[in-house]
Order: C-alpha cells, then structure tokens, then sequence
C-alpha cells in the first residue's frame, strides 16, 4: 500500500501543477517539443527527428496503408476472422479492441491475443499492435479481475488516493496479464447532478474537479507506471449529460456555459495532461459554447484548440465508438471516417464488432488522401504519433 500512496501523491503533485499553470494561450508552446497545430510525439527522445524520418518512409507507403495505420478494428465472438487477421498482416491496422462477447476463457484470450500478435509480426514493417478494452473498474470491466472498485467507490473510499492508485495498477496487471497493452480509462467526466447518466453506472470519480483531476491522475500515473498505455475521457466531459442522454444511443447537445466548462469539465484533463496520459477519448455530445454545429470528435476547434491549443497535449487522441447512433446526422461509416480525421482525431475507433466497418473507414480515409481533401502532412503526422504510442508499448 506504501508503494500505491506514493505513486498516488506523485500523481497528486503533478495534478496541482497542471491545475495550478492555469490555461495555456493559444499559440503558446506547452512542451518543449510540441506546439498547437503541429504537435510532437509524447514521450519519446528525439521525437522530432524520428517523427520526420518516419513521415519520409510513409511518402513510399499507399495511402490504404496509411489509412490502415489509424484504424482500431473489432470483430464478432471469441475468434479473429481472417479478414482481420489479413488486415493486420497487411500492415492496415493499427490496433484491435477487445469485448467480453470475445472472452470466453484465459486460455482461449491467450490464443487469441496471440494469433493476433503473429499477424502484426507478420506485417511488412511490424509494428506493436495495440490490444485495447475498457477495464475502468466496477460495472465496466470487459475482463475478470481488478479494478474491482468502480471510481465512485473509489471516491468513497477511506484514502481515495491510494484506493484510485491501486485500481490503475490492477487494471495495468489484468491487461497486461491478458496480453493487452492499453486502457480506455479512467474515465475524467465531472458530474454536475446525482444519478445522472455517467454518475448513475458509477463511472465517476466525483463532483469536485480537483478531486476527479488528482484521483484519474493517480489512477492513469499507476496504471502507464507498468507499461500499459491510459486514455481520459470524454473530452471535454460529459459530466452534465442528464440520465438517459447516452451519446451510443441518440444525439446529444450540452449546453454548458464555457466558463464552465473549462473550470469543471476540462480541469481533469490538464491534470492528466500533465501526468502525461498516452491517449485522450473525446465526447460524441455537441458542446454549442465552443461549436455549435459539430460533436466535439468532429470539431477541431476543440480538439485543435482546445485539446492541443489550450491544454497542450501532443498525445494521441481516440474517437469514441465511430457506430455511435449520435453521429447518424453525419452520414455513414466513411463519412465519420473523413469528418473525424479533418478535426484532428488520430485513431478512430471501429468498435462496431463488424470488420466491414474498419474497410470502410480506411478506404474513406485513403481516398480523402489521394484527392487532396486530407492535408498529407497533418495525416502523416497523425500516423506518426500513432506509429510512436505503439513503438513504445509491449
């Protein structure tokens, strides 16, 4: 428990630091390698040379490869299908979310991890592929075993700080266990009403910013401690949403004032940011204070400006479930596809259990490119980013 106190409280300083730097202007730099609009790679040496070495390799790739290398893809039951299998040796993957539909024993995720690490080895350039799920604790975990507390009880809990510090290593133990090597948690949102749609499943830390920022960061500072990559989510928050209001299942419009906004719903996120979380998720829910018109993973004035521009963060960022009924205005698979690239998305995550729709946005996204309505510098530097994350994990 010592062990988890002190990275708790490491994760604790950091958080206070972010918080207390106040908001970034726009424009400034917030790393030494990285700066809105342009944003370097997190956590690797020499970043900006291996990022530019690696965009010139990809001028010789097609662009159905390049598009591949940004797609999550997901599949039916406890087998890799062959078209998934064949996507991945092909190099058109970048990595593969796991559901409890595919999880039947540890003996057979074992072989299916495996058959799917074979395939990514196989590849003309392998690549580590990143193996992913949703393992937040409590009532959603896709996997048996720890965490066991969900962040609610988490929050309840007699020293929250060790209690969400020892949830981030459990989760990194059960994945990693698993042969997975990244999390979409913890999850950041800040609820504003009790029983609300993310408080009432229990996937909040809290109601207090500060206390949702030092016990996500603990969480994601234990958890990325042994090796396995953290995603904070849903940005910028989804805390306000009322019961029933689930972006899976219809559109959904939150009219937060931006002051508040940035003062609860993205205060986590520079905590995190700080930390130095791997990966950031965003909301499907329309924000008007910030863009009227586009759910935040379609907007670049939030990801470009907000994310990267006011919080600083040069990570890698993640669509939320690209099958989400609240993108039905938007058009199909494709068009998602497209829409969430030009916002500034690097990995767009086909979780729909159908690999049809991973072909789909690749296809959507390598034609985009070759007739010009992708920018190919801002799409290679998504895959290097992308190309990066996956270089660092096992």
């Amino acid at each position: 428990m010592a062990l988890f106190r002190s990275v708790a409280q490491f994760g604790v300083v950091l958080a206070v630091m972010g918080i207390a730097l106040g908001p970034v202007p726009l424009g400034a730099p917030a790393r030494p390698h990285g700066a809105p609009g342009t944003p370097g790679v997190a956590g690797v040496a020499g970043a900006p040379n291996e990022r530019g070495a690696a965009m010139a390799g990809q001028k010789q790739e097609d662009a159905r490869a390049l598009a591949g290398r940004r797609i999550v893809l997901s599949y039916p039951g406890p087998t890799p299908p062959a078209g998934v299998l064949q996507a991945i040796r092909e190099g058109r993957a970048a990595g593969v979310i796991l559901f409890g539909e595919n999880v039947t024993s540890p003996e057979q995720l074992a072989e299916s991890v495996a058959e799917l690490k074979q395939a990514a080895a196989e590849a003309p350039h392998p690549r580590t592929l990143l193996l992913m799920t949703d393992q937040e604790g409590g009532k959603v975990r896709r996997l048996p075993g720890a965490p066991e507390l969900s962040a609610r009880r988490t929050g309840l809990a007699p020293d929250p700080l060790a209690a969400a510090a020892e949830s981030g290593a459990g989760a990194a133990r059960t994945l990693a266990d698993a042969g997975l090597n990244l999390n979409l948690a913890p999850v950041l949102d800040v609820y504003d009403e009790p029983d609300n749609f993310i408080d009432h499943p229990e996937r909040s830390y809290g109601q207090d910013p500060a206390k949702v920022a030092e016990l996500g960061s603990a969480f994601l500072t234990a958890q990325q401690g042994l090796g396995v990559a953290a995603t904070a989510k849903h940005f910028p928050g989804l805390g306000a949403a009322p019961r029933g209001e689930n972006t899976d299942e219809r559109p959904v419009t939150l009219n937060v004032p931006l002051s508040q906004l940035r003062s609860r719903g993205e205060a986590p996120y520079r905590a995190a940011v700080a930390a130095g979380v791997r990966l950031v998720m965003a909301s499907w829910a329309v924000y008007p204070a910030l863009d009227p018109d586009h759910p935040a993973g379609f907007s670049s004035t939030i990801i470009q400006g907000e994310l990267r521009g006011r919080l600083g963060f040069d990570g890698v960022t993640v669509t939320d479930a690209m099958e989400a009924e609240a993108l039905a205005p938007y058009g199909g698979t494709g068009d998602r596809a497209l829409a969430a690239a030009e916002a500034g998305m690097d990995l767009l995550l086909c979780s729909a259990r159908d690999p049809r729709q991973g072909e789909e946005a690749t296809e959507a996204l390598a034609a985009a490119l070759d007739d010009g309505r992708l920018d190919r510098h801002a799409f290679a530097e998504a895959v290097a980013r992308v190309d990066a994350l996956r270089g660092s994990l096992g």
